[in-house]
């Protein structure tokens, strides 16, 4: 019993057992810290147009090479997610968790005394970057362990933290800038992120059933290889036998977390990488525009508080729009590709339609237009992919999706800060964001089509084997009446 509860503590290495997730109890103190890392993480990076402003003034660089800065913790994210799932795995979610917390901070203080842009990429940029990934995929997880039927709800909450977080940030980081200077601003930031290491502290281990959550019923493949040893040898000491259990359960485990992360079934899949690439174009969207709204504001001679206000508006039409698309896709009116195509669509129209506003009320209508197309745009794509794949191959797919998407992410605000440092014009960028989003919504038409022939074809093979089966019964109606395979003579019942 005590080597169970070591290995429970440690991340749950030894066999699993099934615990049902609680949807509730302790799981709202991890729902809790699921909201706060959204927002430390994920929010710390939308509010970050503020300090662009200053670094690109103070070091007197181009638009392309501050966006670096934001893009290479956005695709560290991306990219480290499945490391910070198998490091979850192999120790603790909640030590991976203090970790990432710590390298956050470090990242962020690190910065405060960069000399030249270098710097800031390695410590803002890759640092971070690396720490938010380490505290945001092992959340993530956890929180689908406490959750099953109450899932969806727990994680619109979780994610609002984000909304929440920019909101609250963007002020206070043109306060801290106007108090204490840009380098300044990143030390006080670096302390507020340690806080992602309380959140870790409250990511308790629910117990074994964790993994058996996590793997998708596997215990059954593992639990036979950690007994085989007992039935094959069964003159092993109990000792030997024990360790031969572990190490069994040690090798089922990494094998499922190679089957979890390297399906490689999915790069033949056509669908899986036609939104894929979905994924990548809107990656190209989604980061450059909320870099680029304060310094745009700025541009057109809005003042600094009333610049940082466009980003709080913005993450509250955010909320709004992923609690409320949220809702509607869970009624099932239209399938949620087809609502997906739509708002990616219409967030793109939006930005394209960005230039055109030069006033504060025009931006501050913009902001809400942005934000709300924004947040029915990211809350349903994960859904679309769970529906495309399904649940038991999600887990892979999102880290190959996340992979591959990782690359729109990374050069997303580079290429907008290029065609603002040639056009002298940051209404340019959202051009290009624009752009990108609709072309994104091509390749969601695309797949529309396809799933249409794979349910035509399915509905073919259903209506084929419906036809086999009824004429598989008229033959045995016929046998009962003609006599049965002996010659005697059939008689109705």
């Amino acid at each position: 019993m005590a080597s169970v509860k070591k290995d429970t503590q440690r991340g749950g290495r030894g066999p699993p057992a099934a615990t049902a997730p609680p949807d509730g109890g302790y799981g709202w103190f991890v729902l809790l810290a699921s909201f706060l890392v959204f927002g430390l993480t994920f929010g710390v990076v939308k509010s970050f147009g503020v300090l662009f402003v200053e670094v690109h003034r103070y070091f007197e660089t181009t638009a392309t090479g501050t966006s670096w800065i934001t893009s290479i913790a956005v695709a560290t994210v991306h990219c480290a997610a499945p490391v910070a799932s198998a490091l979850s795995t192999g120790y603790s979610h909640r030590s991976v968790v203090v970790i990432g917390g710590l390298l956050s901070s470090v990242g962020m203080v690190g910065g405060a005394y960069a000399g030249n842009l270098v710097e800031l990429y390695v410590t803002v940029g890759f640092l971070t970057g690396l720490g938010y990934a380490l505290t945001w995929t092992p959340t993530v997880t956890m929180l689908g362990c406490y959750f099953e039927r109450r899932r969806p709800m727990a994680n619109a909450l979780a994610s609002a933290g984000e909304c929440v977080f920019t909101f609250l940030l963007t002020p206070l980081f043109q306060l801290l800038v106007d108090t204490y200077s840009w380098r300044g601003a990143m030390l006080v930031l670096g302390g507020l992120q340690l806080n992602l290491c309380v959140c870790g502290m409250l990511l308790r281990p629910l117990g074994l059933g964790e993994e058996h959550h996590r793997w998708g019923g596997r215990e059954e493949e593992g639990g036979a290889l950690a007994g085989s040893p007992s039935h094959t040898r069964p003159s092993l000491r109990p000792e030997a036998r024990s360790r031969a259990r572990g190490r069994a359960g040690r090798r089922a485990a990494l094998r499922a977390t190679v089957l979890r992360y390297v399906d490689y079934t999915l790069i033949g899949d056509a669908r899986f990488v036609v939104y894929s690439m979905f994924g990548v174009f809107a990656a190209l969207g989604f980061f450059a525009p909320a870099l680029f709204l304060v310094p745009y504001a700025r541009s057109k001679g809005v003042e600094e508080y009333r610049a940082a206000a466009l980003m709080s508006i913005a993450a509250a039409m955010d909320l709004t729009g992923r609690v409320f698309f949220g809702w509607v896709a869970n009624l099932r009116l239209v399938e949620t590709v087809q609502q997906l195509t739509v708002t990616a669509i219409l967030l793109g129209v939006v930005l394209l339609l960005c230039p055109l506003a030069s006033s504060f009320p025009e931006l501050a209508a913009f902001s809400a237009a942005y934000g709300l197309a924004f947040g029915a745009t990211v809350s349903i794509h994960i859904t679309v992919l769970a529906e495309l794949v399904g649940v038991r191959r999600l887990g892979s797919a999102l880290g190959f999706f996340m992979l591959i998407r990782s690359s729109g992410g990374l050069l997303g605000p580079p290429i907008a800060g290029f065609f603002i440092d040639k056009m002298s014009d940051y209404g340019t960028g959202f051009l290009m964001a624009g752009v990108a989003l609709i072309v994104s919504a091509l390749f969601l038409l695309l797949l529309h089509q396809m799933n249409r022939r794979v349910q035509g074809s399915t509905g073919q093979g259903r209506d084929s084997t419906l036809d086999t089966a009824k004429g598989g019964a008229a033959t045995a109606e016929l046998d009962e009446w003609t006599g049965d395979a002996d010659g005697r003579k059939g008689r109705p019942r």
